[in-house]
């Protein structure tokens, strides 16, 4: 098994959809996720606006020409309706975007052969060096206790709670400072 992470846009990650499908279903089929078929689908006609949209990069992980993991996502804008789906008060501050401010995390999978491995710290590592944003952001289940560890020792810090969309269980919003001066574990 030889990892490498390559750093793609959009349209590059575009041609990987049937590999990234295959990532997404074998990492989320598992508790406490739980995504089936169904769930796949509405994530990847998400995927399909999210690789167009203005500064979209990921990080992919490959094992030769097979993808074993992915991490991407891309600014938020102004206007963004992230903050609108968050169940506990923050002060106005934190809620601001300006199209530049945050680069929202919305996916990191890594096939569960290739777990504890170094993968997804590769993969955050690369996703995030570079950037012009001063913050990251992602939803994370709370119960999903492998990728709350790896978040928190990256430095990401909980802000708060959210229902991302309808029917969807509680997630805890995490924050990543990219301007702070001492350097996060990532």
């Amino acid at each position: 098994m030889t990892m490498t992470v390559r750093l793609l846009g959009g349209e590059q990650t575009a041609q990987l959809e049937t590999q990234l499908k295959a990532v997404f279903a074998e990492a989320f089929v598992e508790p406490p996720y739980g995504e089936g078929p169904a769930d796949v689908e509405r994530a990847f006609r998400r995927f399909r606006s999210q690789v167009r949209r203005r500064g979209f990069r990921a990080a992919i992980a490959f094992d030769g020409e097979d993808v074993i993991g992915m991490a991407y996502g891309y600014p938020l804008s102004a206007n963004t309706r992230w903050w609108n789906t968050l169940t506990d008060a923050v002060p106005d501050e934190l809620r601001h975007e300006d199209g530049h401010r945050t680069f929202g995390l919305f996916e990191l999978a890594v096939r569960p052969g290739w777990r504890r491995l170094g993968a997804a710290t590769r993969m955050h590592r690369v996703l995030v060096d570079g950037l012009d944003q001063a913050r990251v952001m992602l939803n994370t289940r709370p119960e999903a206790v492998a990728a709350q560890a790896a978040y928190l020792s990256w430095g990401y810090q909980r802000v708060g709670s959210a229902v991302p969309w309808e029917g969807a269980a509680r997630h805890d919003v995490m924050i990543l400072d990219l301007t702070s001066s001492s350097e996060p574990v990532r």
